[in-house]
């Protein structure tokens, strides 16, 4: 062959390429949904906010002081974020190290999932950073405290998303088509899994820990020395009820791309994930229980801080416990997904106790996030969603992967 010859057929190839890149996209499927409707204003309005915020700094569109420099794109974009985001580590512990075969099926989905979190949500830190371009500061170690729990949790953030992306790697190289690079990158996994199982363990904990220098300023009713093991307790049933939340929606919205025997097997899977939610719920509530005797903070409970501590841990803690094990025992997918959305919201609500409501609760003027704050986070979230629905439409996560991939 010439060398003519080679040049026309790398020329080839390479239109090949940017031809399958440019139809995968184009859209697909309808454009006039009730949820494109809704998000895409959203999207428009935050990313002009977003512009706003860079352009005339925190102020502009925050409610963030001195006082209270963390609020709501911290407490609910990270630190509740991430929280959800820990099926991920659940799922691939249970697949690949306990060998639980019967979850093959939705580790994809749950390694998606819990990646683009890991990517939006530490993204969302730029916003709240007054100097965005510090955020290199804890991997150069550049005027940053290498003893600093924040130091940790940045480079287990960095380390662990970048596991994530080889854990997902091989549904990436079979939509591209590349058998050599699948193989490599399937061989990465086992260890890809093992670093980040470990990572995120420790970052679940480590969000908790940072809570541990402000015992002076976190109600009594929310703080303890447990924060950091309440944390990662609380990051396997909230990550665990997101997969049944999530995976309930995509196994309707996506039913075409799911195989007959994924289907039949969907609904005992999500009744063995009910059954974890259960015991750990229950681990969590009766760590809560010695937390509160040990504490002796008796005497808060009559006060509004009180009942609302009460309605979190009765209302968000133990009727999921009850419902999931109730779900389980009966079989029940109903009650199944009513729990794990009464843990998802118990989630949202303990963190921003220990974060925003529950901080500083006893200052004089108290922070409260601006219409603007809000509508950034649901943008986020929106393109996530965006960005989660292009990936499932064009990778096999939820179908079947090439017959060659599975040789």
């Amino acid at each position: 062959m010439s060398n003519t010859d080679i040049a026309l057929n790398r020329e080839n190839g390479r239109k090949s390429v940017w031809s399958f890149l440019a139809s995968e996209f184009k859209p697909k499927g309808k454009l006039f949904t009730p949820f494109n409707l809704i998000s895409i204003p959203v999207i428009i309005t935050g990313v002009i906010l977003i512009v706003i915020r860079f352009a005339k700094g925190l102020g502009a569109v925050t409610n963030l002081s001195q006082e209270t420099p963390w609020g709501l794109w911290i407490g609910f974009d990270v630190v509740t974020g991430v929280a959800f985001a820990g099926g991920a580590y659940v799922v691939t512990f249970m697949v690949y190290i306990l060998n639980l075969k019967k979850y093959h099926t939705i580790v994809r989905v749950t390694v998606l999932n819990g990646f683009l979190a890991y990517v939006f949500y530490a993204g969302a830190l730029l916003l709240d950073l007054g100097k965005p371009w510090n955020v290199i500061n804890p991997i150069i170690g550049n005027s940053f405290g290498v003893s600093s729990v924040l130091f940790l949790v940045a480079w287990h953030f960095l380390l662990y998303m970048i596991a994530e992306l080889i854990e997902f790697s091989p549904a990436i190289a079979e939509w591209l088509g590349a058998k050599r690079a699948r193989k490599i990158l399937s061989g990465m996994t086992l260890g890809a899994v093992i670093l980040g199982i470990t990572l995120s363990t420790l970052h679940q904990s480590g969000l908790g820990a940072l809570y541990l220098t402000a015992r002076e300023k976190i109600h009594p009713l929310w703080y303890s020395e447990w924060i950091p093991i309440l944390f990662f307790i609380s990051s396997i049933f909230a990550g665990l009820s997101m997969v049944i939340f999530e995976g309930s929606i995509s196994y309707k919205v996506f039913s075409d791309q799911i195989s007959e025997k994924d289907h039949k097997s969907h609904h005992d899977i999500i009744h063995s994930l009910a059954k974890i939610c259960a015991v750990t719920l229950f681990v969590y509530f009766f760590m809560h229980v010695l937390n509160f005797v040990h504490g002796k903070n008796y005497e808060f409970l009559g006060t509004r801080m009180g009942h609302w501590y009460l309605v979190e841990v009765i209302g968000f803690v133990l009727l999921p416990l009850v419902l999931f094990f109730h779900s389980y025992r009966r079989r029940n997918l109903l009650l199944v997904k009513i729990a794990a959305v009464l843990t998802m919201l118990g989630v949202i609500v303990n963190r921003m106790n220990v974060t925003i409501i529950g901080y500083n609760w006893d200052a004089p003027v108290q922070y409260y996030p601006t219409w603007k704050e809000i509508v950034v986070t649901l943008a986020i979230i929106s393109i996530e969603i965006w960005v989660f629905r292009w990936v499932i439409n064009r990778m096999p996560v939820l179908r079947e992967a090439p017959s060659w991939a599975k040789d």
